[in-house]
């Protein structure tokens, strides 16, 4: 073939593309050339405008396209199919479904101002893991929802903090972020980790029944998560009122990032984010439902304990999108942000989520308490510890992310290998471990 024909050939092939292009183009705008989302019809108009904002919602993250097992998980679990088919199909539709609840929650909270908006990111930004533990506490699956909460939080200051360590490290050498608001985090992570030790210490020190002993802690958990609620509503008002000043450096990176993005408008109305979260919420749920009841079959057939299902699967689902959202802000060097993301999230899983569910459990007759084992509340100790420790100068590079990131997947090897049948903490206390 010739060099003409081969250009003739190629000419062709452009026309049939652009023509191609310019009738699809077509099909969505009317005769006036407007889109038909803004066409002046309004039987044409609401269609096409709902297909529109369900288009770009979806769209608004790669991970979406895992939503095709939302209905294969709904459909397993309803027709009763293997019961490791359920726990994967399940598994993996939440994470979508994650992805789309941050989603909502950020379109609403940004009409409703920063005081609402705040109340709203804490009510719904761990909401898969609130789901997925109510689900599993009125299953009195009390291993699974302690498992999953001290997971979500070791999951946040570890891995995901590491990887945004990591993440920016490679691109600058130094990165800094908001010292105070760190400094202010990291308290009240340490005043959640003695909420742990206390009622672990406490158990190991008293004698008698086990029964009277228990009795004891449930008091215990119940006052405790009291006023861990108490001071995360004080920090609320702290956070949006009258200290606002402290975390003028967070909110400008945040309003330069949405600034630097073309000016990015939002997809959502208020009453379209709304219909979502509901409609999200609810699928949530009913994964979720089926996700934990498939969970004693899935120990026994794949032999790992519930501790490890908890603690290191069931986070990654419900933290899916933040990890994402916390590494990309922090590759564009926003760190303030990246710290809000991880370290806040972990705050509200210790000082919110936490204490709910305790009381929750109370209310709903459940042994629900802040007594962890030994083990569990050493671990969780450590990681608050060396979290703190690097993150107290206000600086992070690569190789602080990596030891971060290192310290987790030891971690999870760890309870890879725990055992769901450990003795328990009678007799051995926190106190001797620490002086040994």
């Amino acid at each position: 073939m010739t060099s003409r024909e081969n250009g003739g050939l190629g000419e062709t092939v452009n026309e049939h593309i652009t023509e191609h292009t310019r009738l699809l183009n077509n099909a969505f705008h009317n005769a006036d050339g407007d889109p038909l989302y803004k066409d002046s019809r309004t039987w044409v108009r609401w269609p096409a405008n709902t297909g529109y904002i369900t288009y770009r919602t979806l769209a608004s993250n790669p991970v979406n396209v895992l939503l095709i097992f939302v209905p294969l998980g709904i459909i397993s679990g309803a027709i009763g199919w293997n019961p490791t088919a359920i726990f994967i199909l399940n598994f993996l539709a939440i994470v979508p479904l994650a992805s789309l609840l941050s989603f909502a929650t950020e379109e609403l909270s940004v009409k409703l101002g920063q005081t609402l908006g705040g109340l709203m990111n804490a009510t719904f930004g761990n909401a898969v893991e609130l789901i997925v533990s109510i689900v599993a506490l009125k299953n009195d699956e009390i291993r699974i929802v302690q498992s999953s909460m001290l997971g979500s939080v070791l999951s946040n200051i570890l891995l995901v903090l590491g990887c945004c360590f990591v993440a920016g490290g490679i691109k600058f050498p130094e990165q800094k972020f908001n010292e105070t608001v760190a400094s202010t985090m990291s308290s009240l992570m340490a005043v959640s980790t003695a909420s742990l030790i206390i009622p672990a210490t406490l158990y190991g020190a008293m004698g008698g029944k086990k029964a009277d002993k228990d009795d004891n802690i449930l008091i215990l958990s119940h006052g405790t998560a009291v006023i861990l609620l108490i001071l995360y509503g004080l920090y609320l008002i702290f956070q949006l009122k009258t200290h606002a000043h402290l975390f003028e450096e967070d909110e400008e990176a945040q309003s330069g990032e949405e600034g630097g993005e073309a000016g990015e408008e939002h997809i959502l109305s208020p009453v379209a984010a709304a219909v979502a979260l509901v409609v999200v919420t609810v699928l949530v749920a009913v994964c979720a439902e089926f996700l934990v009841d498939s969970i004693d079959s899935i120990v026994e057939s794949a032999h790992i304990s519930r501790t490890f299902i908890g603690l290191i699967l069931l986070p990654i689902v419900g933290n899916a999108a933040e990890h994402v959202t916390a590494v990309v802000v922090a590759s564009k060097n926003k760190m303030d942000l990246a710290i809000g993301v991880a370290i806040g999230s972990s705050m509200q899983i210790a000082l919110l989520v936490t204490p709910f569910l305790v009381i929750l459990g109370w209310i709903m007759g459940r042994n629900m308490s802040l007594h962890f084992e030994i083990f569990e509340t050493v671990v969780f100790f450590l990681a608050v510890l060396v979290t703190n420790y690097l993150i107290s100068d206000g600086k992070s590079n690569y190789l602080e992310g990596a030891m971060l990131v290192g310290m987790y997947i030891i971690i999870a090897l760890a309870f890879y290998v725990y055992p769901d049948n450990v003795a328990g903490s009678e007799g051995v206390s926190l106190l001797s471990f620490v002086h040994s």
